[in-house]
This record gives C-alpha cells, structure tokens and sequence, in this order.
C-alpha cells in the first residue's frame, strides 16, 4: 500500500483507515465500511464471516465479490476456510517476495479449486512463514508490479460482476519475460477443507439437475459436388483436350518441377498462311482497295 497511495501526511494511520482516507478523496460517492483487526483470531472471523453474509448492497444480504489483497498466506487460508464454508465467490491476488511475479485467482467453491485445494509449499508443510524470511530483511518490492496485479484483478473483477469478456480462473503475471500464464483448475476431492469438499458435492447434485441438452450432430462438411438436386460440374474441356495440352515434362534435377509444359503441335492442325512481298507502296495498295 505505501508503494501504491500511503501518502506522507497519513503517518500513523492504520492501513483501512488511510485507504478509507484516499479512496473517499477519489470518489466520495462510494460507501465505505471498515474494519481494523486480524482475521485471523477466531472472535473477528465470526465478525469477518458476518459482514461477508450480510455486508452486501442491500443490508442482509451476502456479497457479491471478496477480493483478497493480503500479505501472507495465515489471512488467505483464513479467507479460503471462510468462503468454502459460505459458498462465497472470491478472487484472491499476490505477488511474490521477488517483486518480478504475481498472479491472480477466481475461486468458485465447489467448483475451481480452493486455495487449500493446491496450496503453495508454505502452507502444504504448515511451515511457520516468519522462519522463511531472515530477520531485518524485507521482501522485495515494486510498484509496477504491484500495479499490472492490481490492475489484472480489478479488470477480471469487471468482467466478472457486469458479466463481459472471459473471466480468468488463473492469470499469472512474469515481469522477466512479459508472460501471462493462464490455466483453470478443478477442485482437489480429497482437500484438507471439509467445507470445500462438501461444496463440490454440492456443485455435483447441481450440474446433475440440469435439464440436459441433446447436442445435436455435427453435419459432415461438403468435400464434393454431389448434392440432392442433381446438380453436377461438367468442365468444358474433355479429357483429352487436357491432355494434348500438355506437353512432355522435361527431364531436371531432384526437387525442381515446372509449373506448365509446352503443349505439343498438332498434326492436323491449320498450316501457317504467309503472303509473299509484292514490293507495293502502302500508297498503291490503297488505291487498288479504293478501285475494288
């Protein structure tokens, strides 16, 4: 955030207060509601679980879109568990410790995979993250990575919730080669989220109500001229025609062909008519024309 829009003059502020304070700048139209505490903790998930049920555009109702923009894999899992248990739609984003990587995610419970359902090595081996990182150093960072993410996942988010466009399930984003990797992936049976396998169950019982549709057979396509009125191409040349009208193919090289050979001279064909010289001027003939 202090790469992106933490101003100077917002020194001592919590990080949802000085975007409440930003944000409000840009647009004072929008609504904001925040709320400053870990996750984590089990009293502010119930709080956490709470808004994301009833914290919606018409009070009591869910919302329609979680966006995770947090720093450290405990806060994603917390939001993972939160989500698969609320069958709630949600996009997470990273970038790496690098600063030259990040990626972009949608998670449909039950059906894309969760982010426990290929969870990265950190969160597999329930490695404590703070021991990975050594002490005094800060991870790497750059504001044009951070950028192109936030931007990929605001983009996807739009295509998403006014429904245009392809919708990513993964992008991922290389700043060393300029590559976006792009892939979806289905939902691990045997993830360790209870909630995650049961929201697959869920999505099965759904896809097999659906009425099903009869795909109707693909027409092989026309390859030839036969069809059902009895209409037929007759070329206007036989085939002997065609083959007087080629000439004798010349003896070349390996791998050279020519693109047309000289037809060869018919016997019967009508004898040139040449006319001898008689040594008249133009001037004569023109008077004998005019006699005539």
């Amino acid at each position: 955030m202090n790469r992106l829009f933490f101003q100077p003059h917002q020194a001592g502020l919590s990080k949802v207060q000085a975007a409440e304070y930003t944000l409000r700048n840009i647009n004072p139209d929008v609504l904001f509601e925040i709320h400053n505490y870990n996750i984590t903790t089990v009293e502010n998930f119930q709080h956490f679980m709470d808004r994301i049920s009833n914290g919606g555009l018409e009070e009591g109702k869910p919302v329609d879109l979680v966006l995770s923009c947090v720093d450290n894999f405990e806060a994603r899992m917390t939001i993972n568990t939160a989500c698969n248990e609320l069958g709630q739609t949600w996009m997470e984003s990273g970038v790496s410790e690098n600063a030259v990587s990040g990626h972009i995610q949608l998670i449909i419970p039950g059906e894309s995979a969760c982010f426990a359902c290929a969870p990265p090595l950190v969160v597999a081996a329930n490695i404590d993250e703070k021991t990975l990182k050594r002490e005094g150093v800060c991870a790497a960072s750059l504001p044009t990575t951070m950028g192109v993410v936030a931007g990929i996942l605001v983009q996807n988010v739009l295509k998403f919730l006014l429904n245009f466009g392809t919708v990513s399930f993964y992008l991922g984003y290389n700043a060393m080669q300029d590559f976006f990797p792009t892939m979806s992936m289905k939902p691990n049976p045997q993830c360790d989220d209870r909630n995650c396998r049961k929201q697959q169950e869920e999505h099965k019982k759904k896809v097999a109500a659906l009425p099903k549709h009869e795909v109707a057979p693909e027409e092989e396509e026309i390859i030839h001229e036969d069809n059902e009125w009895g209409i037929e191409l007759v070329s206007e040349v036989s085939e002997e025609e065609l083959k007087n009208s080629s000439g004798p193919v010349p003896d070349l090289p390996e791998g050279i062909t020519v693109a047309y050979t000289i037809p060869k001279k018919q016997e019967d064909s009508v004898a040139e008519v040449t006319v001898e010289d008689s040594g008249e001027s133009l001037e004569d003939l023109m008077a004998k024309m005019k006699n005539m």
